[in-house]
C-alpha cells in the first residue's frame, strides 16, 4: 500500500521510485526544470518554417491514430498529417464501419486542419491488428500473409466504401490517400482503376469531391523499394514505412520478443534502400517522406536531408523538437553524408 508516500515517476524509462532520498529528489527536480525550460524554448518555434539555414524545406508532419489526437497535432503546430491510421475505425467492433461513419471522421479531420494536408492511409489490418468480423484464417506468419491492400482487394466492397468516404471528405479539406503494403506495379494500377470507378460513381450521383486528390503509396517492402523508379511514374507521392521496411529487409519479425538485438533500423542495407527510394522519387519529381519511427530520430535527420527526403511525419509531441533540429542544419553540409554512406555500402 503506497497511499500517502512520496514517489518519483520517470515516464521516459518506465520507473517508479517510492520514497526517494534527497539526492534522487534533487536529481529529478533538476531534470523536470530542464525539461520545462526545454519545452518553453521549443514552443517558440510555433509558426516558424521547418527550413534549414540555407533555405531547404523539410516539412514536419504528424502521425495520428484516432480523432482524439487532432488537438495534439494542432497544439504542436504540425504542418500537416503525414499518416492518419484509419484502422481504428475497423477494430474493436463486430461489423465494419459504414460509409457515413467513416465520412464523418474523415470530414472532421480535414476541416479542422484548415487546408493543411491530411494523408489518410487506407485500411491496414492483418498481421498484429486483427478484426474478428473479417473471419480471417489463422496464419503461421501473418506478417507475410493476408493484410493491408491484400485484404482490400479480396474484400472489394470494403475498399470501395472507404474510398467513397475519403473522396467525399476531400470536399472539406486537403485530403490525400495512401495505400499500404505495395509490392508490385499491377497493385498500383488496380488501385487507380478502382479509384477511377469510385470517382465516376460520385460524379454520376452529383456528390462533391476533389477530382485531383493525390494518391500515394507506402514504400515498406524491399520489392517496392527496388521498383520505386517505376512506381514513381504511377503515383503522386511516396511515404516510407521504416518499421516494416526494416523488418522485411532483415528477414526479422519485429514483434518477436527475442529478436530485439537483431532489429537494426540503422543497418546499411536499410539506409541504402532509403537512399534509392528518395533518389527515384526526386528523379520523377514526386514527394517523398518518412512516416516510420526513424522519422523522429534526430540523429538521422541530417541523413534524410542528404537523401532528398522532403517531409518527416512523427508523433505530435516530436514535431517541434524535429523542427528545431532541421533549422540547425544546412543542406550543403549534409551532402557529405552521402559520400560516407557510399563507402559503407560499397558503392563507387
Amino acid at each position: 500500500d503506497a497511499d500517502g508516500r512520496e514517489a518519483v515517476v520517470d515516464g521516459k524509462n518506465g520507473l517508479v521510485i517510492l520514497e526517494p532520498d534527497e539526492s534522487t529528489r534533487k536529481q529529478f527536480l533538476e531534470k523536470l526544470r530542464q525539461d520545462t525550460e526545454r519545452k518553453q524554448l521549443v514552443s517558440l518555434l510555433k509558426g516558424k518554417p521547418s527550413m534549414t539555414k540555407d533555405g531547404v524545406k523539410l516539412l514536419t508532419y504528424a502521425n495520428i491514430g484516432r480523432l482524439d489526437d487532432l488537438d495534439a497535432v494542432l497544439s504542436n503546430d504540425a504542418e500537416g498529417i503525414g499518416l492518419f491510421r484509419t484502422e481504428f475505425l475497423f477494430l474493436g467492433r463486430d461489423t465494419p464501419p459504414s460509409e457515413e461513419g467513416q465520412f464523418s471522421v474523415y470530414r472532421e479531420t480535414a476541416a479542422r486542419m484548415q487546408g493543411k494536408p491530411v494523408v489518410f492511409r487506407t485500411l491496414d489490418i492483418g498481421s498484429d491488428k486483427q478484426a474478428p468480423w473479417l473471419s480471417l484464417p489463422e496464419e503461421s506468419n501473418p506478417a507475410l500473409g493476408m493484410r493491408a491492400i491484400r485484404i482490400c482487394f479480396t474484400h472489394p466492397s470494403l475498399f470501395r466504401t472507404q474510398l467513397r468516404a475519403l473522396y467525399r471528405a476531400s470536399a472539406y479539406g486537403n485530403v490525400e490517400i495512401m495505400f499500404p503494403m505495395i509490392t508490385s506495379l499491377w497493385e498500383v494500377q488496380k488501385i487507380k482503376e478502382i479509384a477511377a470507378q469510385v470517382r465516376e460513381e460520385l460524379l454520376e450521383e452529383g456528390v462533391a469531391f476533389s477530382p485531383s486528390l493525390p494518391l500515394g503509396i507506402m514504400i515498406e517492402t524491399p520489392a517496392a523499394a527496388m521498383l520505386s523508379g517505376r512506381l514513381a511514374q504511377e503515383v503522386d507521392f511516396f511515404s516510407i514505412g521504416t518499421n516494416d521496411l526494416t523488418q522485411y529487409t532483415l528477414a526479422l519479425d519485429r514483434q518477436h520478443p527475442g529478436l530485439g538485438d537483431f532489429f537494426d533500423p540503422y543497418h546499411p542495407a536499410v539506409l541504402e534502400l532509403l537512399r534509392i527510394i528518395a533518389q527515384n522519387a526526386n528523379r520523377h519529381r514526386i514527394r517523398v517522406g518518412i512516416c516510420g519511427e526513424l522519422a523522429a530520430d534526430l540523429s538521422l535527420t541530417e541523413t534524410f536531408l542528404a537523401f532528398g527526403i522532403q517531409e518527416l511525419s512523427v508523433p505530435p509531441a516530436a514535431v517541434l523538437p524535429l523542427r528545431e533540429k532541421i533549422r540547425s542544419l544546412t543542406k550543403e553540409r549534409s551532402s557529405r553524408i552521402l559520400e560516407q554512406l557510399a563507402m559503407d555500402c560499397g558503392r563507387s
